[in-house]
């Protein structure tokens, strides 16, 4: 599993993101003091048309927009800042990619909706009240009315607080109807170094964490305590209860590095509510393409070792791709699967080791699409935010159906 998520693209993400909208990552909210009207197209069009125009002058100045959009939620609402940690240069940074994937879902309810939902569960572990939301919508309104400049007009600040509105009510709502835990404890019990920056991380939480395979977990580590990161269990839920984590530490990735480096047995943990929709409906009768890049396969191989409990599966055929051997570390694990599963294809693929036998050479983008265009697929993407963009875009130039791709948007730690 690895440290991505919150990049976005432009196409149509069917999944989850990194960074929490409310809290200690990012942002977007007025606090909806009742439930928002209900828009015609046209509206919605409107408003839509409005927050982007307006963030398209804002985001170039990205670093300005989130020293100034904290700032004033801290001093707005002092008791916010115990939710961060000590250092946010790094939250600033996560704060505009979530702002981007959200504008660019904001008229997409079948999209947006479910994450804005799982987020509000999510935000559960921080505490977060209505005052928080309430907080975070009048600072983010003038963090983007300081810099949008002639771009801000009145209408343009009723369509943002429109938009913070829908997305706000949806976190509060879900946030209220979940009364499962806000997180879960939960400690080490293995450490298995694999190189200088790739670790096989094994927790057990101290009570049962339901999960779907392929869906991924927000963590925080006593290495770096509040400065929660995403991370995909590689394994689909055991008897045992134990979750195996693949963790490659990513430059300058302040979390994922000192995990590699300096997890031990016997550490706590702290876990959040699973999230994301990768997955694969054995039901549908649709066979499955799934493309992984580096520890991207965490999410493949949960629901490949989720799979291979049943009989009758759709076949699935697995692209799993990196830079040099190296990086196929979970190669031969997964064929081994393939061996005593017929309906599993793997095909290895790497991008700069020419010499390396029994493997695709190309990028993974390259190699997916010589194969053709996967019409009556679903696709299941996961890998660094540069191999998502380009291998979705070259699918979907090679006639992949947009609906059909679903991946979890990413952003770097």
């Amino acid at each position: 599993m690895r440290e991505y998520r919150g990049d976005s693209l432009n196409g149509r993400p069917r999944g989850g993101v990194d960074p929490p909208i409310m809290t200690a990552n990012a942002v977007v909210s007025p606090i909806p003091t009742s439930q928002p009207r209900h828009e015609s197209p046209t509206a919605v069009s409107a408003m839509v048309r409005l927050v982007r125009d307006s963030f398209a002058v804002v985001e170039p100045q990205a670093d300005q927009v989130g020293q100034f959009f904290y700032g004033m939620l801290f001093s707005i609402e002092p008791s916010a800042r115990e939710m961060f940690p000590a250092n946010m240069q790094v939250q600033r940074s996560r704060l505009l990619r979530a702002l981007v994937h959200v504008v660019q879902m904001v008229d997409r309810p079948e999209d947006l909706v479910p994450f804005l939902r799982q987020l509000g569960r999510d935000h559960r572990k921080f505490g977060v009240i209505s005052s928080h939301y309430e907080a975070v919508g009048m600072a983010l309104i003038a963090a983007v009315k300081r810099f949008a400049g002639d771009a801000w007009s009145d209408e343009v600040e009723r369509a943002w607080a429109e938009a913070y509105t829908i997305m706000a009510r949806a976190m509060l709502d879900a946030a209220a109807a979940d009364d499962g835990p806000a997180s879960w404890p939960a400690q080490v019990v293995d450490h298995e170094r694999l190189g200088w920056d790739l670790a096989v991380v094994r927790v057990r939480p101290d009570y049962p964490l339901v999960y779907k395979p392929g869906q991924y977990l927000s963590v925080e580590v006593p290495q770096r305590p509040r400065l929660w990161r995403y991370f995909t269990p590689a394994n689909a839920p055991s008897p045992d209860g134990v979750i195996e984590f693949h963790i490659r530490g990513v430059e300058n990735g302040w979390v994922s590095r000192s995990i590699v480096a300096h997890a031990k047995v016997g550490d706590r943990w702290r876990l959040g509510p699973p999230m994301g929709r990768i997955g694969v409906d054995r039901a549908s009768g649709r066979d499955v393409l799934m493309i992984a890049g580096g520890t991207g396969v965490a999410p493949m191989r949960s629901i490949i070792d989720d799979l291979a409990q049943w009989g009758d599966n759709p076949h699935v055929h697995l692209f799993t791709g990196g830079r040099v051997r190296a990086d196929l570390y979970d190669l031969p694990h997964l064929q081994n699967v393939a061996v005593t599963n017929p309906w599993l294809t793997v095909t290895p693929v790497l991008e700069s080791d020419p010499d390396a036998y029994g493997v695709e050479h190309g990028t993974l983008a390259d190699i997916v699409t010589r194969y053709g265009a996967w019409p009556d697929r679903d696709v299941l993407v996961a890998g660094s935010p540069g191999m998502i963009r380009s291998t979705v875009s070259r699918m979907l130039v090679a006639g992949t159906p947009l609906d059909r791709i679903t991946y979890d948007p990413f952003s770097l730690d």
